[in-house]
């Protein structure tokens, strides 16, 4: 892991492949390049009635940027099995510290009960991990996601693999060579998530 850093980690990004490992102390990693990728649609989404409601009437806050070493811990603990090792959360740190790496933070009072990370390229968002504590909170984290990368002209919402719950939240499944072209668009746009 010690010859693995930052720069060798945006590059792996920047060509399609995204780090994992086998526990939270596992010592090494290994790069997946799954043959179809579930993205989320940044132009076309609308979350469901339901979900715009609560996202009006919801007293939970949202904040961007303000708990990013908290986010990644929680994604990794609260959950039996993860590919968040303490190695993996390290080398976000410093993606965070360098504006490469953000969180969506949903708060109830002082209670982080929800939130998301991912880290950024050119106009891509790759969206690592998130966690809820609280019914809809995850929910609530990505709407405010996708309506800041809008807002800011990113093109790619990169979600890794389809799951049900993605589905449901309104991911799409597309190919490789589909992801490979999204990439490419993505990476050449000029533009920031702060």
């Amino acid at each position: 892991m010690s010859s693995f850093g930052p720069e060798d980690l945006i590059a792996c990004y920047r060509r399609g492949v995204f780090p994992m490992a086998d526990s939270r102390d596992a010592e090494g990693l290994y790069v997946m390049e799954p043959d179809t990728r579930a993205v989320f649609p940044i132009e076309t989404f609308s979350p469901s009635r339901s979900m715009q409601k609560f996202a009006r009437k919801t007293p939970l806050k949202v904040t961007i940027n303000n708990a990013f070493s908290h986010i990644i811990t929680a994604c990794a603990d609260l959950r039996e099995e993860t590919w968040i090792s303490y190695g993996i959360e390290w080398l976000y740190g410093i993606l965070n510290e360098r504006g490469e790496a953000h969180s969506v933070e949903v708060w109830d009072g002082e209670i982080l009960v929800g939130g998301l990370y991912g880290v950024t390229q050119g106009g891509a968002f790759f969206g690592e991990s998130m966690f809820s504590t609280q019914t809809n909170a995850s929910k609530l984290a990505l709407i405010h996601l996708i309506d800041r990368l809008r807002a800011r002209g990113f093109t790619l919402l990169d979600a890794q693999f389809m799951t049900d719950h993605l589905a449901t939240l309104g991911a799409i499944e597309i190919t490789k060579a589909q992801y490979k072209k999204c990439l490419e668009s993505a990476l050449l746009i000029d533009t920031s998530f702060d």
